[in-house]
């Protein structure tokens, strides 16, 4: 875990009442999140970059920041942290620029740990924060999960059956989806969630032992990408798994349920609670989550999001350590590599210790 605290009178670093500003990279959906996060925090000055004039303008004219036309721009404005809200192909290169410069930065999910190890020694070397995106991390029914599990609410896991999908189209309904990135191979839309999913489940229910997955497109959709997978997992502690990612189901849908022979852990995200049951008490117990901070035209409340940037925020004021390593999420990114080997090569797969 990457644990260096920023060091003392840095340009743009929150010490001593100085005012801590931060360039977000990217002014598209995400960045445009991760500014009202901040806005929200009150966190310090925020400066924009993207390369599109229209995006620039929108972020201007929506939140009220300044916003620059070039990365080294905003870098001579004394930027002490980035947002990298790129898309996930061109989130090394500002991580990179980043570490070089002596920055701290936040890096969305993404699906590509090429060059963490280097990355992760930079900036230990130099007292820097790296902060991988683990939202889910920060949701409340997930954390709720994670603690009944921890407790030893049902015992030991034997098992989960997961499923989260959504129509490819109704991701950026604002957008056409035949041009965004998620409708791209390298960066598509299933691979990316497999990676945002298995950040939460193997929180819960720790390292992946070995995988089996097989993955496919169909549906007539103009992409070129898979759009679903299926992935059979073993964990270190012996629970078995079963993770459906999909590009295609016409309703949200993020339903988990792990089960045991003391009890059932059920999260359904539409119903926004998550349910225990224990044979003992012969009835359903229902752990409902607080009422979420909505944005117009997004599915998912601003909550976790905004937890997630507190998260990072204190860690670049030395207050305490981002709790997600680029180690650790080198290791997730490693079993979505992994299932894609698996898939292709039509076996298991056992994944490093």
């Amino acid at each position: 875990m990457v644990r260096g605290a920023p060091e003392a009178g840095r340009p743009g670093t929150a010490r001593d009442g100085a005012v801590m500003r931060f360039m977000v990279v990217g002014l598209g959906s995400m960045g445009r999140r991760r500014i009202r996060n901040l806005r929200a925090l009150q966190a310090g000055e925020v400066i924009g970059y993207d390369p599109r004039p229209d995006r620039r303008e929108e972020a201007r004219s929506r939140y009220g920041i300044a916003t620059v036309a070039g990365v080294d721009e905003g870098l001579a404005r004394e930027a002490g942290a980035l947002i990298i809200s790129t898309p996930p192909d061109a989130h090394l290169e500002y991580a990179r620029l980043a570490a070089r410069n002596g920055l701290h930065f936040f890096v969305e999910a993404g699906v590509d740990a090429a060059g963490y190890d280097e990355l992760a020694a930079e900036c230990a070397r130099r007292g820097t924060v790296a902060a991988p995106s683990c939202t889910m991390r920060f949701h409340p029914s997930v954390r709720k999960i994670r603690d009944l599990v921890a407790s030893g609410a049902i015992g030991e896991v034997a098992g989960f059956t997961h499923h989260c999908g959504q129509y490819l189209p109704d991701w950026h309904p604002w957008e056409d989806y035949r041009d965004t990135y998620f409708a791209k191979r390298a960066t598509g839309a299933c691979r990316e969630i497999v990676a945002f999913e298995l950040g939460w489940l193997t929180w819960v229910c720790g390292p992946i032992d070995a995988l089996s997955s097989l993955q496919g497109k169909r549906s007539t959709l103009e992409a070129d990408i898979d759009d679903v997978y299926q992935l059979v997992l073993r964990f270190r502690s012996g629970a078995l798994g079963h993770l459906l990612v999909d590009a295609i189901t016409r309703v949200p849908t993020r339903r988990c349920r792990l089960f045991s022979e003391a009890g059932i852990v059920d999260w359904d995200a539409a119903a926004r609670a998550v349910r225990l049951y224990r044979p003992a008490d012969r009835e359903w117990t229902t752990f409902p989550e607080p009422e979420p901070i909505r944005e117009p035209g997004y599915q998912a409340g601003e909550d976790m999001y905004i937890e997630e940037m507190r998260h990072f925020v204190r860690a670049v004021r030395g207050e305490a350590p981002f709790g997600y390593s680029l180690a650790e999420d080198g290791r997730v990114i490693e079993a979505l590599h992994a299932a894609e080997r698996s898939s292709a090569r039509g076996r298991h797969v056992s994944l490093p210790a």
